[in-house]
């Protein structure tokens, strides 16, 4: 009878359920982080809208017993996403008692985790507007913290910050064709719709992660492996400013969790093999590169192995793609930075570049001879005299470019000290090597700009080593003559098979054709 009567007593919620109702699917969270990147989106998006619709009473006691302050919502799906058509703000932050921030936070963060459609800008501007305040909100209390965030709160942030970063990023559709880089530049960024919100929760996200009351080892849960690799694809985003801001929370990520380093490096050369090898396309390896120039920067000394792999299998294959413009500064960087940690990397770099040196494209190889310049700078005598040989094969093929330009640039590391004075320590063999192409372009090169810096050049190596140069300028006219010879011999031969037809064709007299010729192979 008594057990009857108190079971019919109302009970005071539980803090579980509370944590339930409020905090939404805590463990939705760390599960969605640890599914396909993909699939999972979609329906966390339902889950977390259609759970997470509430409004609140704007009374300094709001924060308390949440589970039973929710209201009732009406909910519509619009375009597959399940969005609130109409919610009230939840109080400030300032109008509840410190014991029950935590309790409005969760609120609060449930709040964000419904998403809008942007595509339309004139539905749902009022909740829109509601939703980008308390997110501005949600950033300035997570940048004034003064306490360690509790497990249960870097849940929901988590998982504020999945539901409304990781989506399918919608691109315009590229041709098949792989587009050079003047056409890439030539075209408009893509910009989302949706970037008021999206800034939010990056700066958001970026503020949890730096902040001193984020505790790494707690914190390594949430932001796995998973949450990582979604980050990575988002790295795609035709949006620059969306980009801009991945590099800087994963540049945060990659100081703050050292656990996580080797795994993404290793998921960076993934994204950098399939664009190298298979696709030729992705709109954020500059991006992903300045990170690695940072990353590597940091690298101590002596490199590991996987560096120098990294290297080898990665950096110097990004030479290929045929819109390197588009990243090539930061790519220079980095190879700079393995060469000037560990000096006996330029030889390997050096060759890589000449596997990669293009033969058809004048402009690129222009950037080619400039991050050719910036290895030069931080190559030591040891290495150069390796890779002399077919470095300079190849830079006098550049000195005698019909491509102003290329030949220019060629001609111009003369003029960087330490280069000149690889040279002149060397010049018994650069010399040979390159003196046709300086004699040539000092004769017949149409633009005067070249010819006048290949005359300062001459001057360089006949001041240096008078007897050398002779030797050189000797030789060069040697071959010349022979080759003249062989010319004129060849001229001659043509010339008599000319007048030996001329006068079969005059005399009527057959001409006898070698059986061999008439000759044909059946059809077929």
């Amino acid at each position: 009878m008594i057990k009857q009567i108190l079971n019919r007593l109302p009970r005071k919620p539980s803090k579980s359920s509370d944590n339930r109702e409020g905090g939404g699917t805590s463990t939705s969270s760390s599960n969605a982080s640890t599914s396909s990147r993909s699939s999972d989106l979609v329906s966390n998006r339902h889950a977390n809208s259609s759970s997470s619709s509430f409004s609140s009473s704007s009374s300094p006691n709001s924060g308390l017993n949440q589970g039973n302050k929710f209201s009732q919502v009406v909910n519509t799906k619009l375009n597959g996403n399940m969005v609130t058509t109409s919610f009230e703000a939840l109080p400030s932050f300032r109008d509840v008692p410190n014991s029950e921030k935590q309790n409005l936070l969760i609120r609060k963060l449930n709040l964000c985790c419904i998403v809008f459609d942007f595509t339309d800008p004139t539905k749902n501007l009022k909740e829109k507007d509601l939703k980008r305040q308390t997110l501005l909100e949600l950033v300035d209390y997570v940048s004034s913290a003064n306490g360690k965030f509790s497990e249960i709160v870097m849940q929901e942030i988590l998982k504020i910050v999945s539901v409304n970063l990781f989506r399918a990023l919608t691109s315009p559709p590229r041709e098949n064709k792989v587009l050079e880089a003047f056409d890439l530049e030539e075209e408009e960024p893509s910009m989302d719709p949706a970037w008021p919100h999206l800034q939010v929760v990056y700066e958001f996200l970026l503020r949890f992660v730096a902040s001193p009351e984020t505790d790494a080892k707690l914190a390594k849960r949430y932001i796995d492996h998973s949450f990582v690799l979604r980050l990575l694809d988002l790295f795609d985003s035709e949006d620059p400013r969306e980009r801009e801001y991945l590099k800087t929370v994963l540049h945060r990520i990659y100081g703050k969790f050292m656990v996580h380093r080797p795994f993404i490096r290793k998921a960076i050369n993934n994204i950098f093999y399939r664009f190298i090898f298979e696709t030729e396309k992705h709109n954020g390896i500059a991006e992903l590169l300045e990170i690695l120039g940072s990353v590597i920067n940091g690298f101590a000394l002596p490199l590991k192995e996987e560096h120098k792999l990294f290297l080898v299998r990665a950096l110097i294959p990004l030479h290929k793609p045929k819109c390197i413009p588009m990243y090539h500064q930061q790519l220079s960087y980095c190879i700079t930075q393995f060469v000037e940690k560990d000096c006996k990397l330029a030889d390997t770099v050096i060759r890589g570049l000449l596997k990669y040196w293009p033969i058809t494209n004048s402009s690129k190889e222009v950037m080619f001879l400039g991050e050719l310049e910036e290895v030069l700078e931080a190559t030591q005598p040891a290495e150069f005299q390796r890779c002399m040989v077919p470095l300079f094969c190849q830079i006098g093929r550049c000195l005698s470019s019909s491509h102003f330009q290329v030949a220019e640039r060629a001609l111009f590391l003369w003029n960087n000290d330490h280069i000149e004075s690889l040279i002149r320590q060397n010049r018994k063999v650069i010399l040979p090597i390159i003196f046709p192409s300086l004699e040539k372009n000092a004769r017949n090169h149409w633009n005067q700009a070249v010819q006048s810096l290949t005359l300062n050049v001459r001057k360089i190596f006949s001041a240096t080593d008078p007897e050398l140069f002779e030797e050189c300028l000797h030789k060069f006219k040697e071959d010349e003559a022979q080759e003249n010879e062989v010319k004129s011999k060849r001229e001659a031969t043509w010339k008599r098979l000319e007048e030996i037809a001329a006068m079969k064709a005059a005399s009527n007299e057959p001409v006898l054709i070698s059986p061999k010729a008439t000759t044909r192979k059946p059809s077929g």
